[in-house]
């Protein structure tokens, strides 16, 4: 990996010298398919590009991003240049280039099985191949010859030859010549980051949206939906167009620039690593988002608020891009604000700030409470740091920064602010000064002290109310204490609650601005005595809320009784902050799951509930309350089963929490008898995607062997089916099979992407911490190897994924203190990951040391 790094310094000191005035990219893909020569090395296809760009010091050198097998010819300004000499394997060296300069580099490029650069994936139900794109950050260098940074930005025109009952799609509208050979309409200037080639025998649906402009014209995207033909029978494209219509209606409205890239396809693709990428005209999903089987509203939410996020990016990073990765926020923190800004007014899904709240939030909570936490505006030197950087700091906490921007400045202030970024900088690349401006203008905020504030300090602070109580029980002061090494202007509503019948119901509340470590509510003096007091509440600000005494002990006896969802959603995510900050005993955060969870009405909401709570049990628990606390939550979690009603999500939901946590000889029968049909909840359909997830649980405790496995996969020999049984395979509690799965992982190279993560997911199971213990050792010693050799994805997955987190908390500390010591000189980006795992692991020690003081 070091090898193929690129430093800021570097791209500042190319930008000063280059302009790009276009590529013309020539891919033939028709090697894809057929058996590969055994020995032959990578699979390879081959790679054309020809780069117009000039130079404003002629005679200067320079450099071509390109990783490839080999480069067959390398042509300057009509002179041939020697590959052996000018190609590294990562760079083409360039001695000295014209004002105006035309290079061609004829390639062989491979094909990846890490989903970075050009991946190639085989449907084992068919074997049909696929292939999809991915780069950010910086893999379009697999793929062709390219200036890899964000502010190169150039018009693309890609061809692209594929075999026979293809079709083939990219960013500008596409047509196939008869000569076999797919030609697209040339885009308009974007940066290498977002091009994209999708190609294969994919199913595909098509719609059409519509829309009258204000001077009369009326503007036409063509809409494509793609996935694998295996998943036709599952795909609901009519509510993809549906979500991607009222999202084309919202940005339209508000932004007051036409999306600018013509069509806008959408492709599910296979063994994907990310979520979404915004390539512009040709997005691209994981293809998880075509449900196989039945999945609750928050997993339609969930899709549509990523169908959103990456329609944002059309204008926040593809028609205005970041000049380089330190601004990533200028794209990435607005799109995950703009998604759920979308989504909760223009779409179904009107709990969108729920969500929000509960789960976007608590990733930013833990990003920004590790040593690696950074400003949203970021200090990145170069790939290795971008690639790391998209965290929850750069998500999470700048959507929240963002929503917390529109209350402060005004919500019309904002959207005319991102109305005139966008006409003032179309198709350029901005840094956080071109944005503050223009919000300055629209304003007349000084926004430059709000971003020294929330964009360029890291840390979240804790807000703590204190009550003081007349004589005549009524409320004489309220005021709130901020702590946090950097202390913040925070705008916040406090609310009171009571009880009110069989509801805990808001009777008062008040705004309030926060500067320094305390602030008055002048308001709420002479209000009656609350049972809650409750800090942030309609979640205006960023930060971790704490509770008096009275409001922990109203609490604790009546968090489900209270009326409001987003209200009880803010609870739950504060307590969960208390239980990971070792200020609550884990196991009493498993007892409020277990009394009240069957009651939360969000599903999404319920769905973190158990998430937390399961984590609660793994890694915060006192070691000798494990047992206890497993037994608890299989049995809650088999009582609500049985309660809830048939058919519901929160049925399946139930269900599925139930899997993760049977503990006991009755809850692996009752799992085996559901799969064999011997037993029966009503209402409940075990489809495939439950089959698996009942099955799972049962190979990690001994209760279904290879064979049994094996017949699953016979059920479901699809793509999907295949994961699933690699990592149930990889769960079974066998020295051997342990063996063999860290022998696949960190020995080889072999799995794909998708495998070595459903690999490591089955490999690191809490039921197995003695027999993982022997590996503590040998992941020390491997990862630095790893990180060398293998991707940067994968070496993310791996050195993540196999952290001893599940060991003796001290004994693992010492461990990782003792490899940081003598890595020193390790990569930046790998010590930033063992740091991090090192930092969960001290949490999880306090934490547990708490538990068992309780």
């Amino acid at each position: 990996m070091p090898g193929e790094n690129l430093s800021r310094d570097e791209a500042r000191i190319r930008a000063e010298l280059l302009s790009v005035d276009g590529y013309e990219v020539a891919l033939d893909v028709r090697s894809a398919v057929g058996d590969a020569e055994e020995g032959a090395g990578p699979r390879t296809f081959r790679s054309v590009t020809t780069i117009r760009f000039r130079a404003a010091e002629p005679g200067a050198p320079t450099f071509v991003d390109l990783i490839a097998p080999s480069v067959s010819s390398i042509t300057l300004n009509g002179r041939e240049l020697d590959p052996a000499a000018a190609f590294d394997g990562s760079r083409i060296t360039l001695d000295s280039v014209a004002a105006e300069n035309v290079l061609v580099v004829d390639a062989q490029c491979a094909y990846s099985r890490t989903g970075e650069g050009l991946h190639r994936f085989v449907d084992p139900e068919d074997g049909e191949v696929y292939l999809y794109t991915q780069y950010e950050p910086a893999d379009a260098r697999r793929v062709f010859a390219n200036f890899e940074q964000p502010d190169l930005k150039a018009p693309f025109r890609f061809e692209v030859t594929a075999p026979e009952g293809w079709t083939v799609w990219s960013n500008g509208e596409g047509a196939r010549a008869e000569d076999g050979v797919w030609r697209f309409a040339e885009t308009r200037p974007i940066s290498t980051y977002i091009t994209a080639v999708v190609a294969g025998p994919y199913h595909c649906e098509t719609d059409l949206y519509e829309r009258e402009l204000p001077d009369g014209k009326v503007l036409r995207i063509p809409l494509g939906a793609m996935c694998r033909k295996g998943l036709a029978r599952h795909f609901d494209a009519d509510d993809i167009f549906l979500v991607t219509k009222q999202g084309l209606d919202f940005f339209h409205d508000h932004f007051d620039y036409p999306y600018p890239f013509g069509k806008y396809d959408q492709a599910f693709v296979p063994e994907y690593n990310l979520g979404a990428m915004e390539n512009p005209g040709c997005v691209t999903f994981r293809e998880e988002f075509v449900f196989r089987g039945k999945v609750t509203q928050a997993s339609y939410e969930r899709r549509a608020n990523v169908i959103l996020h990456e329609m944002a990016h059309m204008w926040f990073g593809d028609l205005v891009t970041m000049r380089w990765w330190d601004d990533l926020w200028l794209k990435e923190s607005f799109a995950d604000f703009m998604g759920s800004f979308s989504m909760v007014e223009a779409t179904r899904f009107t709990n969108g700030w729920i969500t929000f709240a509960n789960n976007r939030k608590a990733w930013a909570y833990r990003a920004d409470q590790l040593p690696s936490t950074h400003p949203i505006t970021a200090d990145i030197r170069d790939l290795e740091d971008a690639k790391l950087n998209f965290d929850g700091i750069t998500y999470a906490k700048g959507a929240s920064v963002l929503k917390q921007l529109v209350a402060y400045v005004g919500r019309e202030a904002f959207l005319e602010g991102a109305r005139r970024y966008f006409k003032r900088h179309a198709y350029g690349n901005t840094r956080l000064d071109d944005l503050l401006s223009v919000l300055e203008e629209t304003s007349g905020r000084d926004m430059k002290a709000w971003s020294r504030s929330w964009l360029e300090t890291s840390g979240v602070n804790s807000l703590t109310p204190e009550v003081v109580y007349g004589e005549d029980g009524r409320i004489a002061e309220l005021a709130l204490v901020q702590d946090g090494d950097t202390l913040r202007q925070h705008r916040v509503m406090v609310g009171l609650y009571r009880l009110d019948g069989a509801k805990l119901v808001r009777y008062a509340s008040a705004g309030v601005d926060v500067v320094g470590a305390r602030a008055v509510v002048p308001e709420l003096a002479g209000a009656e005595r609350a049972g809650l007091v409750l800090v942030n509440d309609e979640d205006l600000t960023y930060c971790k809320v704490r509770f008096d005494e009275d409001s922990l002990a109203t609490l604790r006896a009546h968090l489900g009784d209270i009326d409001d969802p987003l209200a009880r959603a803010l609870a739950w995510s504060a307590l969960w902050n208390m239980t990971r900050d070792a200020l609550m005993p884990a196991r009493d955060f498993v007892d409020l799951v277990l009394r009240f969870a069957g009651r939360e009405s969000d599903i999404g909401v319920l769905q973190m509930l158990h998430a937390w709570a399961r984590a609660a049990l793994v890694h915060y628990a006192a070691p000798a309350w494990r047992e206890e606390g497993s037994r608890l939550l299989a049995e809650g979690a088999l009582d609500e089963l049985r309660r809830a009603e048939a058919g519901t999500e929160h049925q399946l939901t139930w269900a599925r929490f139930f899997a993760s946590v049977a503990a006991r000889d009755e809850d692996f029968r009752l799992l085996s008898g559901l799969l064999d049909g011997t037993e029966k909840i009503d209402g409940l359909d075990v489809d495939q995607e439950l089959r698996w997830a009942f099955l799972e649980p049962l190979a990690a405790h001994g209760r279904a062997d290879e064979s049994v496995i094996a017949a699953e996969l016979a059920r479901d020999d699809t793509a999907s089916g295949k994961r699933h049984e690699v990592r149930c395979l990889a769960a079974r509690p066998s020295a051997a099979v342990k063996a063999q799965a860290w022998a696949a992982v960190v020995e080889s190279d072999k799995l794909s992407n998708a495998l070595v993560e459903a690999t490591i997911a089955g490999f690191v199971q809490p039921s197995q911490r003695e027999l993982l213990a022997p590996y503590a050792p040998k992941y020390f010693e491997a990862i630095e190897r790893i990180w060398s050799e293998r991707s940067i994805q994968i070496g993310m997955d791996v050195v993540r994924g196999l952290y001893p987190s599940l060991q003796d908390a001290p004994r693992t500390l010492a461990a990782t203190d003792e490899w940081l010591a003598a890595h020193g000189p390790a990569a930046p980006a790998l010590r930033r990951l063992v740091l991090e795992a090192r930092d969960d692991v001290a949490r999880a020690g306090r934490a547990q040391e708490r538990d068992g003081s309780r």
